[in-house]
């Protein structure tokens, strides 16, 4: 446990704050986070960071519960697991999940932890972390899609004072970058975390400064305490008193073979608080895709998803933890053991939400997200120029994939967009402009999404010429199991990978697979995989879906998966239209089913190497 030093021993007080002082507190906090990543947008240079913002910040109370951020990290776990002083100057570093209670959960994540003090006390936290590009390790980008350890995937960060009392410690930092194959960018990256969250301690200090400190610490107080509220009464309103509900999904492969990995989820609410059970899910995997997730992670992921579903404006934050009980067994996917490898841990993230929109759409199916684009699929790219000016020199590419957000009660899922809301694609003029490559195509593909009354969104081709030899990295997933859709909706398509190569050939690529070789003008094409629809297809507007087919969202043959019949210009016969909505009435039932995941698992299984090319995974063992 962290040692706290402070000079002033007076506590602060409790005062009560009048709504307008709380609001401009509340914004304020708002608008500091968001600087937050403006200073590291403009400090980083490599690309998953300073062009897709992959990263995420927090500004947290004296104890370290957060009040605005973004999802991702626990700071009372670090500080639990801290053996040390801490310090007004200290700024603290680690991407070890097994050191820090899992706060961060892959070694490529960098997390920076930093208190703020004001008049020589405490007044909060601020703390971010960024997916580092490269950290060493036997593959570039530091992701093997067969480590069976976290020893295999690079240099492995135990929590330590970066900077003590304001003066860093070069001598770690050095060692520490000595790792990687791209130690200027990581510098670059570093410093950017550093000055933001000294950005953010600064905006707190001024609030400090303008409210006075118990009035700034009583406004967080009242912040956690009306999220508390908010969550409390949603509770209620959601959940039945004693009642258990589960959902289970999957996870395709863990890279080694072995697969489907199966997540189980139940919740059971009684009187106020609810318990979220992850018992029954598959044993920790041998590959690396586990995802060592704590309790208070599991508690922000379910606040997120509850409040942003019931109330977007309402401020997301640590105060509703009491209410929510966790149980995740040891040995588990969730839960992996010392030293498991964790860097595919991507895709347990991204099912997580699936997950919480299972369970929630039990309830009220009328609130239910069909499944979607529930993963960050990464493509890596790696080599030595040979030839012209920059002969000799590294290149190195690391990137997030796009794919289909699910339909949804209030709509379509947007075509080729990211899990995270705030991740943005790579533009094509600066991956042709920084690397051998150009982008001959980035385009969704149609009848990907699921078919319903709200269409799932479409996945995305982006076909990659090499310009250079080299090797390349995918870390995905949904290859074998669908996203389900929902209310009627069909699930979306799955997501395939293949090369055609320069003399010719075609090679089918796993989801998970890196140190493949490339050589010039061979071509990668990276196909994600589409969102579920949502409701009924029959009763979708026709002339809508002759609309997408002008567009090129749905084709002519897809067009009659909601029973319309149109030529290739997207016009619509009405009268055919009606007469094949009749036939399909007819066969199929009276109730459409509230979950539709595709054709039963054993017959996936059975069938996989005839649709996918890839052979079945073998059955998950505990280790």
């Amino acid at each position: 446990m962290a040692e706290i030093i402070q000079t002033a021993t007076e506590p602060l007080s409790r005062v009560d704050v009048d709504l307008i002082t709380l609001d401009l507190v509340e914004n304020a906090l708002r608008n500091a986070r968001y600087e937050m990543d403006e200073v590291l947008f403009r400090t980083a240079l490599s690309p998953g960071i300073r062009e897709q913002h992959d990263e995420f910040p927090l500004i947290g109370d004296p104890e370290g519960k957060m009040v605005v951020g973004q999802f991702g990290l626990s700071i009372p776990d670090f500080l639990e697991s801290f053996a040390g002083t801490i310090e007004e100057g200290d700024v603290l570093l680690t991407s070890d999940p097994y050191s820090c209670g899992a706060a961060i959960s892959h070694a490529n994540d960098w997390l920076i932890v930093m208190p703020i003090y004001f008049e020589g006390r405490i007044v909060g936290w601020s703390s971010m972390f960024g997916h580092m590009s490269d950290v060493g390790g036997k593959t570039p980008a530091s992701m093997p899609t067969d480590a069976r350890t976290i020893y295999e995937e690079g240099v492995v960060i135990p929590p330590f004072k970066l900077y003590k009392k304001g003066v860093l410690d070069e001598d770690a930092l050095r060692i520490i970058l000595n790792q990687v194959r791209k130690p200027d960018w990581n510098r670059a990256d570093l410093n950017g975390l550093v000055a933001a969250c000294r950005t953010a301690g600064r905006r707190v200090q001024e609030l400090c400064a303008r409210f006075g400190a118990d009035t700034y610490t009583s406004a967080l107080d009242a912040l956690l305490d009306r999220n508390y509220r908010a969550m409390k009464a949603l509770l209620q309103m959601v959940f039945k008193d004693g009642e258990t509900l589960s959902f289970t999904d999957y996870i395709c492969d863990d890279g080694v073979g072995y697969g489907p990995y199966e997540l189980k989820l139940s919740l059971t609410r009684t009187g106020d608080k609810v318990l979220l059970d992850f018992t029954g899910s598959s044993p920790q995997a041998q590959g690396p895709i586990n995802y060592f997730i704590n309790e208070n992670l599991v508690r922000m992921f379910f606040g997120i998803y509850m409040i942003t579903v019931a109330d977007p404006q309402i401020l997301w934050n640590d105060g509703f933890y009491p209410l929510v009980d966790v149980e995740i067994p040891e040995d588990s996917f969730w839960k992996p053991r010392f030293p498991a490898a964790l860097n595919a841990r991507n895709h347990g993230i991204g099912r997580v939400f699936d997950l919480f929109g299972g369970l929630l759409g039990q309830t009220n199916p009328d609130l239910l997200n069909a499944a979607g684009f529930s993963s960050s699929p990464h493509f890596m790219y790696s080599g030595n120029y040979s030839e012209g000016e920059r002969k000799g020199e590294w290149f190195q590419l690391y990137s997030i994939g796009f794919g289909g957000i699910p339909g949804r009660p209030i709509g379509d899922g947007p075509d080729g967009h990211s899990l995270w809301p705030s991740f943005v694609n790579i533009p094509c003029e600066y991956l042709e402009s920084y690397y051998p490559l150009r982008v001959e195509a980035w385009e969704t593909v149609a009848d990907t999404g699921g078919a319903g009354l709200h269409r799932g969104g479409n996945a995305v081709d982006v076909a990659y010429r090499f310009l250079e030899p080299g090797t390349i990295a995918i870390h995905d997933d949904r290859w074998l199991t669908y996203p389900w859709g929902v209310n009627g909706g069909t699930p979306g398509a799955r997501g395939r990978k293949w090369i055609e190569r320069a003399d010719g050939t075609r090679q089918v690529l796993a989801s998970k697979i890196h140190d493949v070789p490339v050589a010039r003008d061979d071509v990668l094409h990276f196909v994600t995989w589409g969102g579920g629809g949502w409701g009924d297809p029959l009763a979708r507007d026709p002339e809508l879906v002759g609309l997408e087919v002008r567009r090129g969202l749905v084709s002519a043959d897809g067009a009659r998966r909601y029973g319309v019949v149109c030529d290739d210009t997207g016009a619509v016969d009405v009268e055919a239209t009606e007469a094949l909505r009749a036939a399909m009435d007819t066969e199929r039932p009276d109730v459409l089913p509230t979950f539709d995941s595709g054709p039963p698992l054993e017959e996936i299984l059975a069938r996989c190497e005839e649709e996918t090319g890839l052979p079945a995974p073998r059955p998950p063992v505990a280790l």
